[in-house]
């Protein structure tokens, strides 16, 4: 499969978002998400996205992680090259609610409970999930520096982030932002400004639902034309184009697609090798 970068580290151009694996209102099947993992990295993919907030519910925080550790472990090839990213700073309620904390202490704990969950000693890219309006910017993001230099994380990240917060934690961390996780997908463009501040700064921009979000995934060809006609053109998936219509949007795009079933991420996979023509790109605007 065709790689791409986070920092210095190579990874499928097509990643796997594991969180439909559990969160999806009711307890998912966990012997189909390992087959659907273990699809994923015979596939060739070799960056997994998970975070502690995705879990069927507040008391099971962690649930997604250990469900990507077991997957792994079980795997019969090897895993050394592959980069498992989570995310802390969004926590879950009673009765399926989400909320945020962006406290320093608290992202402390969180890290040290995903090195737990994912049975590691260094998260290989860990990333601030989502701002707290409560807490400052810059005292999260400090947090995350700190991790970094304990040697905890050995890349960071941010997620839901403005141009401006970008550039603060950028800064804060000395450089060292590996990359961004924003949404991002043909329903929703208004991360263009992002997706083009880490191309300057070659910062990697890992949209997150880039099919639109999973009750809207399916229904792609039906709500965007292009995509439909040139996949009929082409004998593919709408879905497919629109992940090759993402990479060619930008060098540092890297689409984690979410999927719960391995028919659906050997599909995303396949974009990887599916380049689309200028006439294509026009079309789908």
């Amino acid at each position: 499969m065709k790689t791409r970068s986070i920092g210095e580290t190579e990874v499928s151009a097509i990643g796997l978002g594991a969180m439909p694996m559990s969160v999806a209102g009711h307890m998912p099947d966990e012997a189909q998400s390992i087959r659907t993992i273990h699809a994923a990295l015979d596939a060739g993919v070799t960056l997994i996205d998970t975070a502690d907030a995705y879990t069927p519910s507040h008391d099971l925080v962690g649930h997604n992680e250990r469900l990507v550790a077991k997957a792994l472990a079980s795997w019969g090839g090897d895993t050394g090259g592959v980069l498992v990213a989570t995310k802390g700073g969004h926590t879950r309620t009673p009765g399926g609610g989400w909320d945020v904390d962006g406290r320093p202490e608290y992202l402390a704990e969180a890290c040290d409970r995903s090195l737990k969950a994912l049975n590691v000693d260094v998260i290989g890219l860990y990333q601030h999930h989502r701002p707290d309006p409560a807490v400052p910017y810059e005292e999260t993001i400090g947090a995350l520096r700190d991790l970094l230099d304990a040697g905890k994380i050995r890349m960071a990240g941010i997620s839901n982030a403005n141009p401006d917060q970008i550039r603060l934690a950028r800064d804060i961390l000395g450089g060292r932002l590996a990359a961004v996780q924003n949404e991002y997908s043909p329903r929703f463009r208004s991360s263009e400004p992002e997706v083009d501040l880490c191309e300057e700064f070659g910062v990697a921009f890992l949209p997150w639902s880039p099919l639109g979000g999973i009750s809207s995934a399916g229904r792609l060809g039906s709500g965007h034309a292009g995509f439909a006609r040139v996949a009929e053109q082409r004998g593919v998936s709408p879905q497919q184009v629109c992940l090759a219509w993402e990479l060619a949007r930008s060098p540092v795009m890297i689409p984690i697609p979410g999927a719960s079933r391995p028919e659906s991420i050997l599909d995303s996979a396949a974009a990887a090798g599916l380049v689309l023509t200028e006439e294509e790109l026009a079309l789908l605007g």
